[in-house]
């Protein structure tokens, strides 16, 4: 990834809010040495000053990024997701005719790497993880993918209720609807596919929407992002522009 400014959605004396593109780490990582840029100092030096992350997304997801910036500021809203307190929307594209809505309440085991968590326990009890799904669209498209003569794909809004590793990848395939771009927990003949027909080898996953109290005036925030890049030439070849910017 290039060096380039990240955009701002939100800031004030207190915080700031990115939208984060896909392929970036939020901070550094044992996992992936080779890289050399992170959103942690990426945005402390486009702002010259100290920024403190209170939550993640996954180097493959985009959207949505709250940085604290103070440590103070911080401890407020890392209570606020510890409380479940923030709401959290997510635009995905995922495999099939996914059902039209519901909840997915399925205890995930913890992950972990050999790397980064050689000393967690690896018989720790399964935790509990939520998740509300709406349908907002479906597409039937005229070219055999993979066993049959078309492929079918849904537009999916997620709303995870818990925070856990991986939660929305590891929810949507286990009800059979897998996220499009996803190298662990998806099929590789789709995302081969979104790649050379779209030009899309990226997660099509973008948190797009976070509603919290502002942890110093107690008003309430309401953001929100667009999916960008090459989520949006997804979003026009299986035309639900209009349902999307409904959505955002």
């Amino acid at each position: 990834m290039s060096q380039h400014k990240l955009d701002v959605i939100y800031q004030d004396r207190d915080l700031v809010v990115i939208d984060k593109p896909p392929g970036l780490l939020v901070h550094r990582s044992k996992i992936d040495r080779h890289e050399t840029q992170f959103a942690l100092q990426m945005l402390r030096d486009q702002l010259g000053q100290h920024v403190f992350p209170v939550h993640r997304l996954d180097k493959p997801t985009s959207g949505l990024l709250i940085f604290a910036l103070s440590s103070e500021v911080a401890t407020l809203l890392s209570e606020q997701f510890e409380n479940r307190a923030v709401a959290k929307r997510y635009l995905a594209v995922v495999r099939g005719y996914c059902p039209q809505g519901g909840e997915i309440d399925h205890a995930l085991t913890e992950k972990h790497d050999r790397i980064v968590d050689k000393r967690a326990r690896a018989d720790k009890a399964p935790q509990e993880a939520l998740t509300h799904y709406r349908t907002l669209a479906q597409v039937e498209w005229p070219e055999a993918v993979d066993r049959y003569p078309q492929a079918r794909y849904s537009l999916v809004e997620l709303r995870p209720q818990t925070g856990r590793k991986h939660q929305l990848r590891r929810h949507m395939k286990h009800i059979g609807h897998p996220i499009i771009g996803d190298a662990t927990h998806g099929k590789g003949v789709h995302n081969r596919f979104f790649a050379r027909r779209f030009d899309c080898g990226r997660l099509l996953l973008a948190c797009t929407g976070l509603e919290f109290d502002h942890p110093v005036t107690g008003q309430p925030l309401q953001l929100s992002a667009p999916p960008g890049d090459a989520f949006d030439r997804v979003i026009d070849a299986f035309a639900w522009r209009k349902t999307v910017d409904q959505r955002i």
